[in-house]
């Protein structure tokens, strides 16, 4: 918390020392912005840092309600300050820095999308953010996820997860439906886009306890090019959801 004008020469390894060793140049950047975007910026990394450093002993997501928590730090407050970005540099209304939480709904969706794709590489890094209140109901730790004799519960589990994740959809639609400028729509809706698409991926899917899970190249590249407009991700998320709907009704383990 007290890292002002310390040297960050001892702390990190690969590309996080690269970063840190490299700080000054990063506060030469962070400078020559304007006042209105650092101040944003330092509000956020305030808070973000703030909320890492109550957690910093923690060594697993106890309940949903942790889980969330810990999203928040690390993705919704990133939503809140692009809301923020948005508003400051005249491109969308003060609508946006007036309704966190459904910035804070975006920046969730994308980091439980992202932690259920990355589940094997990270219990392989001894990260554990999938919550004990929903892997506890199905298997006895986090790790018997991975097991072949304990796949129908695993697939459970996952469909939990899944399922956890779709509840931000509503909080997204509502965000992004109010996006005026076309660049910030295709800046927040395409990786919106790509999440819910993973999500119908993996939904279901023994594969993601044996590596990542990733869209095809192909379908990335179209979901791109579509991406366009309200309409035309309203028809995309339709698309998965009912990819999602079929996958329901085709498995036991939901």
């Amino acid at each position: 918390r007290q890292a002002h004008g310390h040297s960050t020469d001892q702390f990190g390894t690969g590309f996080e020392k690269t970063l840190l060793s490299s700080f000054p140049t990063f506060v030469d950047c962070f400078l020559s912005l304007a006042p209105q975007y650092q101040e944003v910026i330092t509000d956020i990394a305030k808070r973000m840092g703030n909320g890492m450093a109550d957690h910093i002993e923690d060594v697993e997501n106890r309940t949903v309600a942790d889980y969330d928590l810990y999203c928040h730090y690390v993705a919704g407050l990133v939503g809140v300050g692009l809301s923020r970005m948005f508003h400051a540099s005249g491109r969308e209304s003060d609508w946006f820095p007036q309704n966190e939480a459904l910035s804070n709904g975006m920046g969730l969706f994308l980091q439980k999308t992202n932690i259920i794709r990355d589940y094997l590489e990270d219990l392989h890094d001894t990260r554990t953010f999938w919550p004990a209140e929903i892997w506890s109901r199905f298997v006895p730790t986090l790790a018997d996820v991975a097991r072949p004799e304990l796949l129908p519960d695993a697939r459970r589990c996952l469909n939990h997860m899944v399922a956890d994740a779709l509840s931000h959809i509503p909080d997204c639609i509502a965000y992004m439906s109010r996006v005026q400028n076309p660049n910030v729509f295709n800046f927040v809706a395409i990786p919106q886009v790509m999440a819910i698409g993973t999500l119908a991926e993996c939904f279901d899917n023994p594969r993601v306890f044996k590596g990542v899970v990733k869209l095809r190249k192909t379908l990335t590249a179209r979901l791109i090019l579509d991406t366009k407009s309200m309409d035309a991700l309203n028809r995309l998320y339709l698309r998965f959801l009912l990819d999602l709907t079929a996958k329901c009704a085709a498995s036991p383990a939901t």
